[in-house]
C-alpha cells in the first residue's frame, strides 16, 4: 500500500511540475514533469502485477 502512495505523489509531483512548466513557459520543467509522471504510472503498474502475482500464489 506505502508503494502505490508513492508512485501516486510522484505522479502528483510530476504534474504540478508539468502546470508549473506550462505556466512560466519552461518547456524543461514540462518535459521533466511529464516524465515523472510516466515513471511513476511504470512503477505502479509494476506494483499492480506484482501484488497479483503474490495474490495468486497465495490463492494455490
Amino acid at each position: 500500500m506505502a508503494k502505490k502512495m508513492q508512485g501516486k505523489a510522484q505522479e502528483a509531483v510530476g504534474k504540478v511540475k508539468e502546470t508549473a512548466g506550462k505556466a512560466t513557459g519552461r518547456d524543461d520543467l514540462r518535459a521533466k514533469g511529464k516524465a515523472e509522471q510516466g515513471e511513476a504510472k511504470a512503477k505502479q503498474a509494476a506494483q499492480q502485477t506484482k501484488d497479483t502475482a503474490a495474490q495468486k500464489l497465495k490463492g494455490k
